[in-house]
């Protein structure tokens, strides 16, 4: 295997004697042997500078290649793993939100220092939150299983920014002192956080039955379909539920605390999810043929 920088087409390496069964991810270890600061999380491999990347289990001898392969590589810059990556996601939102919810000095006027709200949903509200990125960090470390190993340094700064920086921004309005309940009071509260706390337990159903779909270590690919537990029913009309459920709950928190931040949040994350849920349908209706058509990706029967 013969190994070029995809920009300059410089000769990097020649890895000699690669069996044909080899896979990109062995590869890419020979390749780092050569060049220890390239580790394999941060290659990139293909058979040509403007093709995608090969994936780590792809076979050698399944690619159009001969007894001599030509191979590009590129630098996918420094990484992080995954689990760090959501912990960082996580955390920061968890505690920016505290910072509002206890009123720390220098947010609100002086006089509102580590004071405390008079109403009921604001308490609720911090409840919610809270209860909602500890559930994201207990899945993090018990529950998920990640495809891809890391994710670009870069991308993690852009993605803490934009977490942390919303949940400021929500914090600053549910917390303010002016802050006015929602206009139908204890009925519209308690009927929000009731819907909410059900899309939190049907998210962290799916979330499970995602982790249960593959053992650990196996090949075997299978698309999700519903358990026994009715949360996992949502499986028969849309790929990808627990985006759903995911979006239930930040609309619940809208309507609970009647606050037009939360509800732009909601927007911007719903349209980022639908994106995703998209892709995954499509890559579930290509890879299986027996995939149920009346699935959508999101949203039963709408999209």
């Amino acid at each position: 295997v013969r190994v070029l920088n995809g920009k300059t087409k410089e000769h990097l390496c020649f890895l000699d004697k690669v069996e044909p069964y080899s896979t990109i991810g062995d590869i890419k270890s020979l390749f780092h042997k050569s060049y220890p600061h390239w580790y394999p999380a941060r290659q990139a491999l293909s058979l040509d500078p403007k093709d995608k990347s090969l994936r780590d289990e792809d076979i050698l001898q399944n690619l159009p290649v001969g007894t001599t392969a030509t191979m590009y590589f590129r630098d996918l810059g420094p990484q992080i793993g995954w689990t760090m990556v959501f912990l960082a996601e996580c955390i920061g939102p968890l505690l920016t939100y505290l910072l509002f919810y206890f009123r720390v000095p220098y947010i609100y006027s002086h006089r509102y220092a580590l004071t405390s709200s008079p109403h009921q949903v604001v308490r609720l509200a911090c409840a919610c939150h809270t209860c909602h990125y500890m559930k994201k960090l207990i899945e993090t470390i018990f529950v998920h299983r990640f495809s891809h190993g890391t994710m670009p340094l870069r991308t993690i700064v852009r993605n803490c920014s934009y977490y942390w920086g919303c949940s400021a921004w929500l914090a600053y309005y549910i917390n303010h002192p002016l802050y006015t309940p929602p206009s139908y009071g204890e009925l519209q509260v308690n009927y929000a956080l009731f819907i909410f706390m059900m899309c939190e337990l049907g998210n962290f159903s799916i979330h499970l039955t995602l982790n249960n779909l593959r053992a650990e270590g196996s090949r075997c690919r299978r698309f999700p379909a519903p358990t026994k537990n009715p949360f996992t029913w949502l499986f028969f009309f849309v790929s990808c539920p627990n985006y759903t459920y995911e979006v239930g709950a930040w609309m619940s928190f809208s309507i609970m605390t009647q606050c037009l931040p939360v509800a732009l949040y909601t927007l911007l994350g719903f349209l980022q999810m639908a994106i995703w849920a998209k892709g995954k349908h499509r890559a579930y209706s290509r890879e299986f043929k027996d995939y149920p058509s009346v699935r959508m990706a999101i949203i039963p029967l709408v999209l």
